[in-house]
């Protein structure tokens, strides 16, 4: 629909706005065209009346009724000399309704009067008192025919208004066309640019081009230009890194094959009966089995298939004994880790069982290679407690802490590594799990003397 459209709106305003100021204009211009009418009949009153004193009186009745006729009253009244003398008379055909004095009247006054004399009915009869003019007495009071009067003003509203409408559409019109050019065309012009920009983003020359005149508009359509520049430059570089992300998981893929091969062939070094051989073969063996995790935990990450978690009710104590079992064994026998629980029995919370296990695994893992690597004895305490909105669990270690290089880039794929080999997903592919259960997975501290990570799950999963 037009009028819904900006240009519409404005047009109506326009027209709306321009009629009201009309409207404003009309009511005093017909309150002035009405005091200009009665004067008018003053003045020819008092020509009449002159001409009869001027002719001491001695006039027939015929022509004073022709003076009164051109005059356009039923009677004259002057007053001269503190005398009110009825000059001019003729039978008036009914009684006066209203008398209205031309001395000194106020604005409210003269509209109110003039509103009032478009609403006469025919045959009223009405009394002016004016001024005479040139000083010729001190008072001039007729009674004439309100009919000519109100016909006379409903003329002139006609004439004012056709006028007004004439000067209305011209100025809605100019107006119209001022706003389609100055402010809906550039508007359009935004529009256009975002919807082929929207239609293939990465193509620069969809970019638009400023060319707005007005200040504002020229600011959006600079500010446009620039997030479509940023968005066209991150969309170009996350092309160029799914690329080197397809490339890298099919080198994983090869790289995998290739190194599950060389272990192979390292298992059977250990058998050799040259020391030197049995003593490498260990470390070729962990190296290689370092790489082959890498390449597995690239290809995982790539593949970004985790399912949902099958939430269910669980015991969080007996889960929490297996895996503390599970990295004991792990350490070895002479293990500097010391695992404590801290964790009620009958505590309990709807989670995916495995999926749990892995995020809880992943940070002990963490926090025991990082104290096994310092050759010191340190401790590992896993806590948990319900609260009003949910479950916490504490992983608290008290290792060396993180270094700044994984602080900062702690759930960032690929940067985050806390120690030397590690491919800094672990951690994100924890945060992933714990957010798939709709909670979070936060550093709390870490310092000289240890780290601790927390845990929130809510309740229900």
């Amino acid at each position: 629909m037009f009028f819904r459209t900006l240009s519409g709106r404005f047009l109506l305003l326009t027209i709306v706005f321009v009629l009201l100021a009309e409207v404003l204009i009309l009511v005093p211009s017909v309150a002035r065209f009405r005091d200009d009418y009665l004067l008018t009949r003053l003045e020819r009153a008092q020509i009449a009346s002159l001409a009869l004193l001027a002719s001491d009186g001695s006039i027939s009745d015929k022509l004073a009724e022709e003076l009164l006729a051109t005059a356009g009253v039923f009677n004259v009244v002057l007053r001269r000399d503190e005398l009110r003398e009825l000059v001019l008379s003729s039978p008036v055909p009914g009684p006066v309704i209203a008398t209205y004095d031309l001395r000194a009247p106020s604005l409210w006054e003269q509209m109110r009067d003039g509103l009032a004399a478009m609403g006469y009915d025919d045959g009223v009869v009405i009394r002016v008192i004016g001024e005479p003019v040139q000083e010729a007495g001190l008072l001039i009071e007729v009674t004439m025919d309100g009919a000519p009067l109100r016909d006379s003003l409903w003329a002139y509203a006609a004439r004012i208004l056709w006028v007004s409408t004439i000067i209305t559409l011209a100025t809605a019109a100019l107006l119209f066309l001022s706003v389609q050019r100055l402010i809906v065309a550039p508007i359009r012009h935004v529009i256009q640019s975002m919807a082929a920009y929207a239609k293939a983003p990465e193509d620069a020359h969809h970019i638009i081009e400023p060319a707005a005149r007005v200040t504002e508009l020229r600011e959006a359509e600079d500010a446009l230009k620039h997030m479509q520049e940023d968005l066209t430059q991150a969309l170009r570089q996350k092309e160029r890194l799914a690329q080197l992300g397809g490339a890298v998981a099919r080198i994983s893929h090869d790289l995998r094959n290739i190194l599950s091969t060389a272990t192979l062939v390292a298992d059977r070094m250990e058998t050799s009966s040259d020391p030197a051989v049995t003593r490498a073969a260990p470390k070729l063996l962990n190296s290689l089995s370092r790489a082959v995790n890498l390449c597995e935990s690239t290809l995982a990450f790539g593949k970004a298939e985790e399912p949902p978690p099958r939430l269910s009710q669980l015991a969080l104590r007996p889960m929490l004994d297996d895996l503390v079992e599970s990295e004991s064994l792990a350490c070895g026998g002479d293990c500097p880790v010391e695992f404590l629980v801290d964790v009620p029995p009958t505590l309990s919370l709807r989670a995916d069982a495995e999926q749990l296990f892995r995020v809880l695994s992943n940070l002990v893992r963490n926090a025991r290679q990082a104290i096994e690597a310092t050759g010191k004895p340190g401790s590992i305490e896993i806590s948990a407690r319900d609260q009003d909105d949910g479950t916490v669990i504490r992983v608290i270690d008290t290792g060396p802490g993180l270094p700044p290089r994984a602080r900062d880039n702690l759930f960032a794929a690929f940067q985050g590594g806390a120690r030397k080999g590690g491919t800094g997903l672990g951690l994100v592919i924890a945060a992933e799990l714990v957010r798939g259960h709709g909670g979070r997975l936060e550093l709390v501290r870490t310092d000289d003397e240890g780290t601790e990570f927390r845990i929130w799950l809510p309740h229900g999963g």
